[in-house]
């Protein structure tokens, strides 16, 4: 099996696939107390799974499945070399279900299925592969001599790690927590959105197989009223790894604080910026680039470059040049190979984004192509979207959408884009096209984000961290940075 399976075989696969539909607890499946759940694919409103719904009680076991995990079994005391190979041998049982994987994960959120397989199952099988080779490549601080004492400073795990993920990259993004924790010893709790727990569910089981001991990776699903908030309260948590909403991202840090203080890593929204100066190398790049950013998964992206700032000279060409590759984009079927927007992931989330596209209207900025539901055959289809004649001040242009919504802004001046840049509670990233090295310094530097693309959007690798500023978040996924989040140092002082 391939990404260039066709048609009509990722159908026959779909009606065949038969996904887990119980949490994993202490190497087991468990079913729960006899609560469920519906997942319903966007794709066509086909039920695809009833899933055992996680309680406390669920939340409970998992982690006290992980803690003994943690506190008494093999994992923290394997040589890292050892849980390196591990890790490896996930990677190599992802790479071996792709197919199945890509297609779960495109049935349950409704990307592309060429997407699934060709990117995210990628950064997936990326992800185990780099911190199973970093995992014995992470040594602790230098020792500190004084004339009568050593003092030693050692890096231990963090103990067991709750690890709460989104429904948009959910391989993706489980990798990225679940993958260094363990490569720092941690055990992990991990509750998928209830929206796409299938690909999850699916994960642990692969890692299983691939020799990880019992507890030391617990799948529940639930949803984050319940799951979500147990998990967060829970004192057996030493740390807790969320990547959502900002809201919801406030409320962990109160479980937090009303439990036992465990420390909280927050990957959260954003309103990412993307400016285009006239002297940019190549404006048709630039605007293709644009509206891929923002299409591209449907526009379900934290770091969706929705906001597309452009300079006054060339405002019409670019944005006219984007309103073209909008409208020739190819909205359908997640399981055809030529698709290249799938459907958002439910009916409830197609209605908000719809909300906003009205308020758009309502508020006075202009609709220049899509902002209505593709009404041919079933499932939670929508337009791809630009506005322009957007003001500052506009709903569209202050809050996150989630969806393949652009809005477009003009500006005068270097000074005047920068402000409009940074005018936004959020900072996870943004981007840059100019063809003047000097002018690409000095505005990254004054762009308040956590990444910023220059010249192109959406790149880099897994040696490069990545997180936010400001209500974007703290802390930082990939690269041998995101071992932080699951370690602590330790001082021992030797009196000679």
């Amino acid at each position: 099996m391939s990404d260039a399976t066709t048609h009509q075989e990722w159908v026959r696969r779909a009606h065949r696939l038969r996904p887990p539909d119980t949490h994993l607890i202490d190497g087991a499946d468990e079913p729960g107390g006899g609560a469920t759940f519906t997942v319903v694919s966007p794709r066509d409103g086909r039920v695809l799974a009833e899933v055992a719904d996680a309680g406390t009680a669920e939340v409970d076991a998992a982690v006290a499945a992980a803690r003994r995990a943690f506190d008494a079994g093999p994992w923290p005391r394997l040589a890292p070399a050892e849980r390196g190979r591990v890790l490896l041998r996930i990677a190599d049982l992802i790479e071996e279900h792709r197919a199945e994987l890509a297609l779960t994960v495109s049935l349950e959120m409704g990307k592309p299925v060429s997407d699934a397989y060709a990117i995210e199952l990628r950064a997936a099988i990326a992800t185990f592969r780099w911190y199973g080779q970093l995992a014995d490549k992470v040594t602790d601080g230098a020792p500190h001599v004084a004339p009568d004492a050593l003092a030693l400073v050692t890096r231990e795990p963090a103990g067991v790690v709750g690890a709460v993920v989104p429904w948009n990259f959910p391989l993706t993004l489980a990798s990225w927590k679940i993958a260094p924790a363990l490569a720092a010893g941690c055990t992990v709790v991990l509750k998928p959105s209830e929206c796409s727990p299938l690909s999850a569910l699916r994960l642990a089981r692969i890692a299983a197989d691939a020799g990880l001991p019992a507890g030391v990776l617990n799948v529940v699903a639930g949803d984050g009223p319940t799951a979500g908030r147990a998990l967060g309260l829970h004192p057996g948590v030493d740390v807790l790894a969320f990547t959502g909403s900002t809201p919801v991202g406030r409320r962990f840090l109160h479980y937090a604080a009303d439990s036992n203080l465990k420390r909280v890593w927050l990957e959260l929204g954003g309103k990412s910026p993307n400016i285009i100066l006239p002297d940019a190398p190549d404006l048709d790049r630039a605007a293709a680039t644009a509206a891929w950013g923002i299409f591209f998964n449907q526009g379900e992206m934290c770091t969706a470059p929705s906001r597309l700032l452009v300079h006054r000279s060339v405002a019409e060409q670019v944005t006219e040049a984007v309103i073209r590759r909008a409208r020739e984009l190819r909205v359908g079927d997640p399981l055809d190979p030529a698709t290249e927007m799938g459907a958002l992931v439910s009916e409830a989330h197609l209605g908000r984004v719809l909300d906003h596209v009205t308020t758009g209207v309502d508020q006075g900025a202009r609709l220049r192509t899509g902002g209505a539901r593709l009404t041919t055959g079933t499932g939670s289809y929508l337009q791809p979207t630009v506005f322009d004649r957007v003001d500052p001040s506009m709903r569209l242009a202050r809050e996150e959408i989630f969806g393949p919504v652009l809005s477009v802004l003009v500006f005068d001046d270097v000074a005047e884009a920068v402000e409009l840049a940074n005018a936004t509670d959020y900072g996870l990233a943004a981007g840059l096209w100019t063809g003047d090295l000097s002018t690409a310094h000095r505005v990254s530097r004054a762009l308040r984000a956590g990444t910023v693309w220059v010249n192109c959007y959406e790149e880099g690798d897994l040696t490069v961290p990545f997180g936010g500023r400001k209500q974007s978040g703290n802390g930082r996924d990939k690269s041998a940075h995101a071992l932080e989040k699951y370690t602590e140092l330790k001082t021992t002082w030797i009196q000679l």
